[in-house]
């Protein structure tokens, strides 16, 4: 009842508010989509939609109305608000622009160059002109699409999916459509926080947003969403250089409130540079910018999207200060068949230059979301919506809405517990050999996810077992008293050529506390158990993928393994202050297994079979042995940010590297253990972004034995060897290195990964690299033992070869001497930079 009742409780409370609302047509009748509505002398007013109406709900009294529209004239009108809402029409006029009588001689210069570097000089001036301010903002995000083909790369996207999104039979239809009011604070240099109050996502209740939330040209380098549509940001047209990027013209000029405002239009001198094309608008005198309409295409190395349109109009807040009132981003991509589009508008308002934060005001928390940000009624919106919906959107929120709100109502109702287990058909057993079975079992009181990996999958070959059959079964399940996700994964591998049989199991309690304080604090208590096939290095980059293909084809079984009966047991925790922590104890008995099979493709190269122990540091199979370890891992980002929604905190990156510390122990005579050692090894990683410079990555690192009394080579520090024509992992690996021939005891070793992404730099000036938009990528990996044991690489290579590819040429020294040159083929680039091996050498993406 009372949610019945809310409405109306809602509209009792706004009896005195009446709406300014209509429509805004140019000279000929047409209308103007987006244009910018605002009660003079504020920062007050609203946006019109893509059918160019408006609404905005005000008290009763007399306002002066101004609207306005990039090329077109600003027109005011005065309306008197009493007890009904009023309408009013504004029709606007072309802007004449005044060609001033500027006397430019026989290849002299446009004046807009001097307009220009007068707004130059004024650029740092008003990027910092306001230490702090405060402002209210509403934003509206739709996205939608034109063409869906039935297939995507091959893949069939069913009619149950296509219908699930909202789309029609010819593949139209709103796919995303949010609106959210929030409170925005920053304050100099670089503080800024951004209280989320509402959200609303169409048939959602999810809490969606747009960012970044502001887009500032008086930056030298803006930023545009996220830097997957370009890592090197794009050059302000008033940038501290821009005269070198851009070509500038005079179109004219034309006075607003007594004010001259020149207008320019802004061209990139070169192609594939990170650049905007469009017109750009600075006031006279004071030489600030008064409004913009810019575009990104292809050509300006804007990457996974088509073409990128900003709009914005600046407006008086105070003091001589001018902020943003309405910007627009439109956007169009057209790939794989695919044919998109979207809006995202942002409206500004309430503007407080002068505000008063506490000393603790900014924290960690740069974004937070009210605990009742996706609560709001349907009444609400209405109420303080300002820019109004159109048909299609109301359809939108009202069937999606609809049908969200009947599936949460009947969530834990027998009958949609029974549906949602039914529509998962019947389980076909066929399914397990390729694609593998995943079922959930839904409940009143939650579900169990169980099901078996696909076998052929996960099949793998090499010289010590043959064929290898890998069974792996997974189970999780939700513990609501303990508020812990438990899952079990058996796994049974079985070696055709030995006929060895292995088994063993993982168990993981993996518990989030939120309630207590709202703070995050994950915790995993793991335990493991059973006999099992390990890698010598088992932090080696060889996959059983990779392993299986240059064994069969070129005899190359560059994967080391060997049996043990393992126990472990292990506790981590992560902390809020970007602190990580682990303690893990292992028990392996471990036992040396031979090479059973030398079958190849081509049997000519069995001649490349080595033994199956790393015989480039040890001359012979090993002992067999028991190992007790115990080892702490510790590492820590400080400074860390988060995001804060209503039951969790998301961290978002530090400007701070990762530091990283690991010891073990290998502890001797305790159940039957023949190991004494203690290994210790330091490490600092980081991303820096260096915008139009590139990107650059590192990872340093030291470590040694402080007691290496007995050490087997599983306890060796290994490094990270590669000897296959596929790349292994980036900035932890040494891509022409052998395998196990440096491994050491030593009591001290250093290392280092470094690569730069140009990421456009240099090849945007040959012309096949610019159109393909292929990018440099160039580093170093080493490590130093001592002067008999040492190895440094350095590569060159091109990345985002078809947005997912990378190939590397490497020189490899080995203690001072050139030893070897090779190519490396991998994965890099704004898709392929995402790509991460799992566990059988498969790939995942992560956007």
């Amino acid at each position: 009842m009372l949610r019945l009742l809310l409405p109306l409780i809602l509209l009792s409370l706004n009896t005195s508010a009446q709406k300014i609302y209509g429509t805004v047509f140019n000279t000929k009748g047409d209308l103007l989509p987006y244009a910018s509505i605002t009660i003079k002398g504020t920062s007050v007013g609203a946006s019109a939609n893509t059918k160019a109406k408006f609404s905005f709900t005000v008290s009763p009294g007399t306002y002066v109305v101004v609207c306005q529209h990039i090329g077109f004239a600003k027109q005011e009108k005065t309306v008197v608000v009493s007890k009904l809402d009023e309408e009013v029409a504004f029709v606007l006029s072309e802007q004449k622009l005044d060609l001033k009588e500027v006397l430019v001689k026989s290849g002299g210069e446009d004046p807009a160059y001097a307009i220009i570097r007068q707004a130059i000089k004024k650029r740092e001036y008003y990027n910092k002109q306001v230490n702090a301010l405060e402002c209210d903002l509403y934003t509206k995000d739709i996205m939608k699409l034109r063409m869906l083909p039935k297939k995507i790369m091959g893949k069939k996207i069913p009619d149950e999916d296509r219908s699930s999104i909202g789309l029609d039979s010819t593949g139209k239809g709103i796919i995303y459509l949010s609106e959210s009011v929030a409170k925005i604070h920053t304050q100099q240099p670089d503080k800024f926080k951004m209280e989320v109050l509402s959200s609303r996502v169409s048939g959602s209740g999810g809490f969606g947003f747009t960012f970044p939330t502001f887009i500032s040209f008086y930056t030298n380098n803006v930023k545009v969403f996220t830097e997957k549509f370009n890592p090197r940001g794009f050059v302000s047209p008033i940038a501290d250089g821009a005269i070198g990027f851009y070509k500038y013209k005079f179109l004219g000029s034309f006075f607003e409130d007594g004010k001259e405002i020149n207008t320019i239009q802004v061209t990139p001198r070169r192609n594939y540079e990170p650049l905007f094309s469009g017109v750009i608008y600075i006031t006279e005198g004071d030489w600030r910018i008064h409004s913009c309409d810019l575009t990104l295409t292809k050509t300006s190395q804007l990457e996974l999207i088509d073409t990128l349109q900003i709009t914005q109009i600046n407006v008086p807040v105070g003091n001589d200060v001018w902020r943003v009132k309405n910007q627009l981003l439109h956007f169009n991509f057209k790939q794989f068949g695919i044919d998109a589009i979207g809006n995202f508008v942002n409206i500004y308002s309430n503007y407080n230059i002068n505000p008063a934060f506490g000393k603790k005001y900014f924290d960690k928390v740069i974004i937070k979301y009210d605990t009742a940000v996706n609560k709001k009624p349907v009444a609400y919106w209405d109420t303080i919506r300002p820019i109004p919906l159109e048909p299609e959107e109301k359809k939108d929120y009202e069937v999606k809405d609809s049908l969200y709100q009947l599936q949460k109502d009947s969530m834990l109702s027998k009958r949609s517990v029974d549906s949602l287990n039914k529509k998962q058909g019947k389980i076909k057993p066929l399914a397990v050999f390729w694609k593998g079975i995943s079922r959930t079992h839904y409940t009143k009181n939650g579900s169990t996810r169980w099901g078996i990996e696909s076998l052929i999958k996960n099949m793998e070959y090499n010289t010590v077992e043959g064929a290898v059959l890998n069974t792996n079964f997974f189970y999780n399940k939700y513990l609501k008293k303990i508020k812990s996700n438990f899952s079990i994964q058996p796994h049974i591998r079985y070696g055709f050529s030995n006929t060895h049989l292995n088994v063993w199991a993982d168990i993981n309690f993996n518990t989030r506390d939120w309630s207590t304080d709202k703070k995050i604090k994950r915790q995993n208590w793991f335990l493991s158990g059973g006999k099992r096939v390990s890698q010598f290095n088992k932090e080696s980059t060889v996959t059983p993928l990779n392993n299986s293909i240059t064994t069969l084809f070129w005899g190359d079984n560059f994967m080391k393994i060997y049996e043990n009966y393992f126990g472990s047991i292990g506790f981590a925790k992560r902390y809020e202050s970007g602190l990580r922590f682990s303690v893990n104890a292992l028990y392996e008995d471990r036992i040396p297994i031979n090479n059973t099979t030398n079958f190849t493709v081509f049997k000519k190269d069995t001649i490349n079979i080595t033994p199956n122990y790393p015989y480039e540091k040890i001359a012979q199979q090993f002992t067999p042995h028991q190992a007790l370890l115990v080892s702490v891992d510790i590492s820590i980002k400080p400074g860390q940010k988060y995001i804060q929604f209503p039951n969790n905190k998301v961290a978002i990156g530090s400007k701070y590297p990762t530091f990283s510390f690991n010891y073990t122990k290998g502890i001797d005579n305790i159940l039957g253990s023949d190991v004494n050692f203690d290994k210790w090894k330091f490490t600092i990683s980081d991303t820096k972004n260096f915008k139009l410079a590139g990107e650059f990555k590192y990872k340093i690192g030291i470590g040694g034995f402080l007691n290496s009394k007995k050490v087997f080579i599983q306890d060796f520090q290994h490094f990270n060897g590669n000897r296959s024509g596929a790349a292994s992992e980036y900035v932890n690996s040494f891509q022409l290195a052998p395998y196990y021939a440096n491994s050491t005891a030593e009591n001290f070793y250093s290392l280092a990964h470094v690569e730069h992404h140009f990421n456009g730099l240099l090849t945007n000036k040959i012309p096949l690299f610019k159109k393909l938009n292929w990018n440099l990528v160039a580093g170093s990996n080493a490590f130093y033992i001592n002067k008999n044991s040492n190895y440094a690489e350095a590569f060159v290579g091109l990345e985002n070869i078809f947005k997912i590819l990378r190939v590397d040429f490497v020189a490899a020294y080995a203690n001072g001497k050139q030893s070897t040159t090779g190519i490396r083929l991998g994965f890099g680039g704004i898709i392929g930079g995402s790509v991460r091996r799992t566990g059988n050498g498969g790939m995942s993406i992560s956007l």
